[in-house]
């Protein structure tokens, strides 16, 4: 059986830059910001290269989500901050930045015979009326797989990319072990 894959489909960092912003000039100054505090408090801005979207409060704590790695994420936060500063913003240190998600697809390349993996797993949900996956809480790392029969899954929780990567390989060899995995070409 072929090994299993994955692809990063969203890291959602949050960013402390250890300051207070006058997001009023920002908002005038940032081509293509976005900011109506009658509606939301923070000011939408969306990064070209990298595809990110950011929220920045006044507070001068930000989100920012989109991001497929975690090299993406830390030149989005560097170009972030670069535009910050270049119209007017006073930012004295370095920004704190830490990963909140990892959002990940992955496929086990293999299917799942879920009635039985639900019934051999601990920690883990199948109610297929509600929702057509098994829902898996991996304690070491701690994420949440979503496992589907077609050996498609999404890895949510992770807090850096390298725990994907663990958890899906993980699961592929104990579900492996636990004799529920089948070849594509059943």
């Amino acid at each position: 059986m072929p090994k299993p894959t994955y692809r990063i489909e969203n890291i959602v960092a949050t960013v402390n830059l250890h300051c207070d912003l006058d997001l009023d000039e920002l908002a005038e100054r940032l081509p293509n910001a976005e900011y109506n505090p009658e509606q939301f408090p923070g000011l939408i801005l969306r990064l070209q290269k990298p595809k990110v979207s950011t929220l920045i409060f006044r507070t001068g704590k930000i989100v920012c989500t989109g991001a497929k790695s975690e090299n993406e994420l830390k030149r989005a936060v560097k170009a972030l901050v670069k535009m910050l500063k270049e119209h007017g913003a006073n930012i004295p240190g370095e920004p704190e930045v830490k990963i909140q998600n990892v959002v990940a697809s992955a496929n086990l390349h293999a299917e799942v015979d879920i009635e039985k993996a639900a019934l051999l797993l601990e920690n883990c949900m199948y109610e297929p009326e509600q929702f057509p996956g098994l829902i898996y809480r991996m304690d070491e790392p701690r994420v949440v797989l979503l496992i589907f029969s077609s050996g498609k899954m999404v890895c949510t929780g992770a807090k850096k990319e390298d725990q994907v990567r663990e958890a899906v390989e993980k699961i592929y060899y104990i579900l492996r072990d636990l004799g529920v995995l089948y070849e594509e070409e059943r």
